[in-house]
Parts: C-alpha cells; structure tokens; sequence
C-alpha cells in the first residue's frame, strides 16, 4: 500500500525526512529528538505539547523548530514529513488519524493504543490514507539484539528451548508531577502493558516465530494504585520454544532489572541492560562446553537504538519503500496485549 498509493509530498531529491515530535515528555526529550537530531537523514522541524514549558526546554536555541501547543497547528509546520508519538497511550489512535489526514506519515510510541480495536483503526487509516505507519519499538535496533538475532539464525544455539526476559524498574506514585503511566484511563494498564510489549515485540525479532500460546499474572503488591505494578507471563512459540517474562515497576532500580537469555541445545547466551533505551550493556555467548565469551560490538556499531530506528524509518520514506516491520506484525502483538485483563 505504502509503495503504491503513497501520498505524501516527499521529493525524490530529499535528502532528510522533517520529524515533528508530539509529546514532549522525558522519552522524546532523552531518546527520541536526540535521535532525530543525530542522524543523517532527518531533522526536526516541529514540537507539540499541551505544555509549553516542555518544548521550549529543547534545542532552546534552535529558531528553526517550531514550536506550538496546538496540533493542528503542529500538523501545518513547514517541512513536516513524519509525526513521531510520544503522547500517553490513549491519544495515540486520534493523533495518528489526524496525522495521517494530513499526509504525514507515523512513528508511534509503544503500545501502539489502550485497546486492540483503536491499534486496528490507526493502521487502517494510515493504509488508506497512503502514508506509512510504523510502532516504536527501538529494541529491535540494539546492537546486541541484532547480533544475537545474526547468531541464532547462523545456527549457533541449536534447538533454541526457552527465552527468558526480566525487565523491570521502580515506579512510585509520586515518580513524576503527571505520573500518566499509573491512570488505567490514560495508561490502559500497568507494569504489564508499558514494559511487556518490548519483550513480546523483542523475542519473536529474535527467534523470527510468533508467540501462538499466551498466559500471564499480574500483581499490585508494592505500590497503592489502580493498575498492575507487577506481571509474570509465560508463553510458546510456534517452534515450541518457550517464553518466561516478568516484567514490573516494584524493582528497586539498584537490583539487576534488565536481563535477556536464550537457552538452545549447543549455546546459552545471556545479556545484561541491553533492554533499554541505550546502547551498551553486555552479551555473553556460553557454548556447550561451558566456555563464555563476550560478544564484542564494533564501536561504530553500537549507536543508540532510537537513532537506528530512526534512521531506518527515514530511509524507508525516502526510498518509498515499507518499514520491515509491517503494521500486521505490531497488531499481533497488540493482540497478545490486549487479552491480558
């Protein structure tokens, strides 16, 4: 559809894709824009944020931003090519329709929506509308995560048996001022629907298989408010592999929180705070005989993931071609969300 019946005036001549961020919260502040400003084959031209303090403390001194709390505004900014979401997760279906209205194309904050018929609605707009839809799931563009993708299709782990996740941090009520993420209005959930869509969206990259069966627990055990502050899931692959994953807000962040293994019949590795929103971390490949070895990522390599996911999303648009993660394979995931009550 992308190839064919895209609509948005981007010239064949253009060498960068105009980003405008809506949502200027800490994500877009930390990662996102220090992503788009970093990369080759884009540039921010606008900010939107109901709040004005938020955007006027980035790039202060860059004139050439615009700047605006108004999101029709926003949407006729000068050089805009492509929307990036960053918003709390039940505005994301009407911002995306909006910007597809208005010919620009999406990169969406995960989850994709608070409910899986919102997530559907957003990628059939977008589809029809001829404009390119994409979820932010920059976990895919680790360097680690793509190099143990490259090991295990190599064949390096054998049978690969289970994939085990641990992805968690510590979460207060009074974290932030607007604590969004703990209003089930807002947030949709908890614990579970922030941080699980990484592991779910991350371990079917990994093994390139779907997650066919899915089961989960979730808990309010530490912190008092109205949504999960903990969740314990389990799942299989089509293969058989299998999947553990807890993921929480009641981790103290001084305890390991971000951990990944794969478990196959000739290797095991194991990666420490590769799940995140950096670069770095560390993976451990432990072959049959007991043997480990790091992993080692060339310097060049080892970029921020939102930087890649970024420059990825740029170079599709550019080249008119689709992201290659289709809108599909984001609602199938969503999907697996959306069952967990």
């Amino acid at each position: 559809m992308f190839e064919t019946e895209n609509k948005s005036p981007i010239s064949n001549r253009k060498s960068q894709i105009g980003f405008g961020v809506v949502g200027c919260g800490w994500v877009a502040r930390d990662y996102a824009i220090p992503a788009i400003t970093e990369s080759e084959n884009a540039r921010l031209v606008a900010l939107c944020d109901l709040d004005g303090v938020n955007y006027e403390a980035i790039a202060p001194n860059d004139e050439s931003v615009f700047r605006t709390t108004d999101f029709d505004e926003f949407l006729a900014a000068a050089n805009l090519d492509a929307v990036y979401i960053a918003t709390p997760n039940d505005s994301h279906r009407f911002l995306t329709e909006k910007s597809a209205a208005a010919g620009k194309h999406v990169l969406c904050e995960k989850p994709m929506a608070t409910r899986f018929e919102d997530a559907l609605r957003m990628t059939e707009v977008c589809a029809s509308l001829g404009v390119q839809y994409a979820t932010a799931f920059d976990q895919r563009f680790q360097a680690r995560h793509l190099k143990l993708k490259e090991l295990i299709e190599a064949g390096v782990f054998g049978a690969i048996t289970a994939v085990k996740i641990h992805y968690a941090c510590w979460l207060p009520a009074d974290w932030r001022a607007d604590n969004w993420r703990i209003d089930p209005r807002r947030a949709g959930g908890g614990a579970f629907i922030d941080l699980a869509p990484h592991g779910i969206d991350l371990s079917q990259f990994l093994l390139g298989e779907q997650i066919v069966e899915f089961a989960c627990y979730t808990q309010t055990r530490v912190h008092d408010y109205a949504v999960d502050d903990g969740a314990m899931a389990i799942g299989k692959f089509a293969s058989g592999a299998l999947l553990s994953m807890n993921v929480a807000y009641n981790c103290r962040d001084e305890f390991p929180r971000r951990t990944l293994e794969i478990i196959g019949t000739e290797a095991m590795a194991t990666a420490a705070n590769t799940m995140g929103q950096t670069a770095g971390g560390t993976l451990i490949l432990i072959d049959k005989t007991g043997g480990r070895n790091e992993v080692l990522i060339d310097e060049a390599d080892d970029v921020s993931p939102f930087r890649r996911q970024i420059e990825t999303f740029s170079d599709c648009l550019l080249q008119r071609r689709p992201f290659p993660f289709s809108p599909e394979r984001d609602l199938a995931t969503m999907r697996i969300i959306a069952a967990v009550k």
